[in-house]
């Protein structure tokens, strides 16, 4: 029901935790409203805050919040333990939540994951700092030079990488990402991002980086 082919025996946990948290908020938001973003500061407006709250959808750059009784039977289901999964899950009390792809930048390209950039509540600030913090791990890591960041240890952390390539701006590094090194090529690499392609909130900046990265699929004759 969520995987494409139905198989998901081939990605790692941080993948599975994450399209079935993400189900689990779709299915509860649609079902009694239950489910919703962090606190953090995100929303263009007051407006928009409103009628995220009111149906249960995420909000966009917020990451994705649920009780941490149901986030942490999601990775008992999959054999997983959510204090084990720190690059992916924060845990706040009696809440989870499931990172941005934004807040998940630094550690995907080098950087401490401990000095995330706080979200900023306009949207222009935010993909400045996205893209800054990528200049900032260009500079750190050194991959500047090479013109490519060291791939993400897991399916989803590729697929992360590529959808903040794709964010920022940087075409070209996304093309020799995908395919120069290869990770276009990897079937698991689009059934995942198809998956998460469902799986995001509508008007999240992951839906639309995500829908971004799998229209360059066919362009770079990778299927």
């Amino acid at each position: 029901m969520i995987f494409q082919d139905a198989d998901a025996t081939d990605l790692e946990e941080d993948a599975r935790l994450t399209a079935m948290w993400l189900w689990t908020l779709s299915t509860s938001a649609n079902s009694n409203g239950a489910a919703s973003a962090s606190d953090d500061d995100v929303g263009e407006s007051a407006g928009e805050d409103d009628e995220d709250e009111s149906t249960g959808k995420a909000k966009s750059g917020a990451g994705f919040s649920l009780e941490f009784d149901a986030a942490r039977k999601i990775a008992q289901g999959l054999g997983a333990h959510l204090e084990d999964l720190g690059r992916v899950v924060e845990i706040k009390g009696d809440q989870a939540r499931l990172f941005s792809v934004a807040e998940r930048a630094r550690h995907l390209f080098g950087k401490d994951q401990a000095q995330r950039t706080p979200a900023r509540r306009a949207k222009q600030v935010k993909q400045l700092t996205l893209f800054e913090e990528l200049e900032a791990a260009e500079k750190d890591a050194g991959w500047g030079d090479v013109g490519l960041p060291p791939l993400g240890e897991t399916t989803l952390d590729r697929v992360h990488q590529a959808m903040v390539l794709f964010a920022a701006g940087r075409g070209e590094a996304l093309k020799r990402f995908l395919v120069e090194e290869g990770v276009g090529r990897a079937a698991t690499f689009w059934k995942l991002a198809q998956s998460l392609s469902a799986l995001y909130p509508s008007g999240t900046d992951e839906k639309r980086w995500v829908d971004g990265v799998l229209a360059r699929k066919k362009g770079l004759g990778l299927g």
